[in-house]
């Protein structure tokens, strides 16, 4: 059994570019969050670590995002009919 055009629909499916942008920058932001923050950083922002919180919140969102793929995997428009 061949499944390449599933692999190639569930790669480029929007959500899965979604979750990998929102978890690039999710990691970059709660790696700042943890090592950059300043004391005039954390004083702009009320004292509250944005970075961080950002971050685990990007993170926590494209983890939503896999999920979803991987719960409802994109059908190609082209596949022929499974026959069993």
């Amino acid at each position: 059994m061949n499944d390449q055009p599933a692999r190639a629909a569930a790669l480029f499916d929007l959500r899965t570019v979604i979750a990998v942008l929102f978890g690039v920058y999710g990691v970059i932001l709660t790696v700042l969050g943890i090592v950059g923050s300043s004391p005039e950083q954390l004083a702009k922002a009320g004292g509250i670590q944005l970075n961080l919180w950002t971050g685990i919140g990007m993170l926590v969102v494209a983890g939503l995002f896999v999920t979803w793929v991987v719960l409802r995997p994109a059908i190609s428009a082209g596949a022929p009919a499974d026959e069993g």
